[in-house]
Formats: structure tokens, sequence, C-alpha cells
């Protein structure tokens, strides 16, 4: 059987749909509910500390592209940085937090923008985690010489959630026309775009290419009730008899169980639950801090880095924060295509250095999830 080989991302691609959206326009593209601003919108805009994003559709709420579409084209942007094409491609592992089609999956749709020959594709949904779940499935395939050139790629559309649509007519929205909390939040938290990297088996002959060290990826849910979901009501979101498929569309969006929510007394507990996973990485030293040059944390709001900042300052986990590298501001959070993004941008500021070690971290509400990606600049 062959030897296990080293596999190393070759290229980053991204895309951000349409031009950077600044704060006092974000609504004009969500749309308003009950045709009055959203007094939460304003209060969510001050704690994630995001000045622009990007959005998929316009302020008619029309789409000009696709979750595929969006996610192809980082695809063929990571190709192209690597100096590879559609052709070389042989395994591609796609995700989401949810693609354009309920079935099949994300990866069938992004092979089907890309055109070209057969692949070997698998898909991964969930929220931003998936992200990772992906990047690890690449990895291995490469690393089992399985494939030579791998893409690891995600992409989200969350905007289309968050129009008037969704929510009127439903028992989310109450006598006085307001939304509830749960769901009204989110609208002003979440990006569109996508991200993708290349794997290959050698770095590339010129430029700077990362080795994967390691994939570490580590679920919760056996502690924890959903605490992002969509498919179930508020008050039997942990019930899987209660979800959307048990009692039809209509009864479902009746229920508010269609739209995008998130329990946020909830996430307060999980916060410190994806800290105590990272600590425990560090005791087994397979996380040693004073060996992260730099450190690409996926986090939704600077409120909560602050939080995580504020949990570890006094721990021997913390990394110092003048190795963080964020560009929430600019971007938003893009969910699962959020950290692929942020390693594009971080690469292109010519910040590394041939020996250092990045250490990606994506912790993930959706039922209590974190993982972690060590890279090393050759």
């Amino acid at each position: 059987m062959p030897a296990l080989r080293d596999a190393y991302i070759t290229g980053t691609g991204v895309s951000l749909p349409g031009l950077p959206v600044g704060v006092d326009r974000m609504e004009d593209f969500l749309g308003r509910i009950g045709g009055r601003d959203s007094l939460l919108g304003r209060r969510a805009l001050r704690w994630n500390g995001v000045e622009t994003r990007h959005y998929a559709l316009g302020t008619d709420g029309v789409p000009y592209t696709s979750n595929a579409g969006m996610t192809a084209e980082a695809v063929r942007g990571a190709l192209e940085a690597a100096g590879l094409g559609r052709e070389d491609l042989s395994f591609l592992a796609a995700a989401t937090t949810q693609g354009d089609y309920l079935v099949p999956g994300h990866a069938a749709a992004v092979h089907g923008e890309l055109g070209g020959g057969p692949l070997e594709i698998a898909s991964f949904q969930s929220v931003c985690g998936s992200s990772l779940m992906a990047a690890k499935a690449a990895w291995l395939q490469v690393r089992a010489n399985e494939h030579d050139v791998a893409v690891s790629c995600a992409g989200e559309f969350s905007s289309r959630w968050f129009r008037p649509e969704f929510y009127q007519g439903t028992s989310l929205v109450d006598a006085k026309g307001r939304l509830r909390a749960e769901a009204d939040y989110l609208r002003f938290t979440l990006s569109d775009g996508a991200g993708a990297v290349v794997m290959e088996p050698k770095p590339r002959p010129d430029g700077r290419s990362l080795r994967v060290e390691f994939v570490d990826l580590v679920s919760l849910a056996g502690r924890f009730d959903p605490c992002m979901w969509a498919g179930a009501p508020v008050e039997a979101r942990a019930d899987p008899l209660a979800t959307w498929s048990h009692v039809g569309p209509p009864a479902a969006h009746a229920a508010g169980a269609v739209a995008l929510l998130q329990d946020f007394e909830l996430l307060k507990r999980v916060i410190r639950a994806w800290v105590g996973v990272y600590l425990e990485k560090v005791d087994q030293g397979r996380i040693q801090p004073a060996e992260v040059d730099h450190l690409l944390c996926h986090y939704s709001a600077r409120s909560l880095r602050e939080e995580i900042v504020s949990l570890l300052e006094k721990t021997a986990g913390m990394v110092p924060e003048e190795k963080w590298f964020s560009n929430l501001a600019a971007v938003g959070n893009i969910g699962s295509a959020s950290i692929w993004v942020m390693l594009d941008a971080f690469l292109k500021t010519g910040r590394l250095k041939r020996g250092e070690k990045v250490l990606c971290v994506v912790p993930e509400s959706g039922r209590a999830f974190v993982g972690f990606m060590l890279l090393e600049a050759v």
C-alpha cells in the first residue's frame, strides 16, 4: 500500500458578488419587514463591527447569480492561482449551509457550473464548520494517493433567506409587525460569497505554498440542542419529528420553521465549549500557541471575538492579538466560505514568510462544532 503523502495548498480563489454594500444600505437589499427599519438590525451591526459586505441579489430581491455559480467562480480562481485548469481537477469537496437545491448536494451543482468531464465529488452541509469538513476530505484524498489535484470549496447565498417573504405571514412576526430576535439578528450578520483552495501532493515550484499539517474536527452535538438552525420551530428545534419535512412546507412556513434562526442565550454556553476544546488541544500538545505565527479565527461578530479573547487571555492557550488576522469588517461573515476568503486575503498581504505556521480556527454554532487546521508556509 502506498505511503501517505504530504498535501499542500497551492492556490486560493474567492468570489464576492456585486459591489461592497455599506451599513446604511444593507436593509435596502434585504428588504424591510412590514416596511419599517429594524431596530435590532442597527444594534446587530454595532455589535458585529461589519462595515461592508456583499450580496448576490439586487435591491429588488432578484438574484444575479447562484450559490453554485459563486462557488464555481472561486474554484476557477483557485485553479488559475495554482497554475492549473479544470481538466486537472479530479476531486471536488463542496461545503455550504444551504445549496441552491434541497437535493442533490452542493458539490453536484458546483460541478454542473464548472462543466467538464467526470469528477469524484463530496458534499458537506452544516454551517461555518462545513468548510473544514470539506477540507479534511480533500486533504485525505491527496494524502492517500487517491487524487493529485483536489479542491475544497464553500459558498453561501445567505441574503435570500432574509427577504421579507421568509417571515411575513409566519409566527415569527408579532401583531405589531416586529420580527423575533432569533430571526432578525441573523439578517444583519451574514453575507454572500464563496472561496476555494487547491490541494496537491507537491508545493508550487514558484511562489508560496502551505503544507497542511492537520485538520481536526470536533462535534459537541451530544451536549447541546441546535443553536443555529433552519427547518424547525424555535420551541421544538431539538425534536427531529417536528421538522419541516414532517409537517409539509405550508405548515412549516406558517410556524416560522423555514427561516434561519439563532438561540443567543445558548450561544453564550457554546462559546465557552469552543474555547474548552481549543484548550484541550493545547494541553494535549496538538496545538502549541508559541509556535503559531498567524491566527485566522473565524467569528461572526467583533463582540464574539472580544468574548473569546476574554476567555483565553489568562490561559496558556492565548495567541497574542497582534498575530490575529481578520477581514470581517470588509466582507462580513460569509459562513462556510469565510475561512477561505480570509486565507486568500491574508496571503495577499505578503506577511507570510517561509517556515511560519498559520492556525485556522472555525467554530460553528449550528449544534456546537469547532474545527482546526494548521498550515506551514513552504
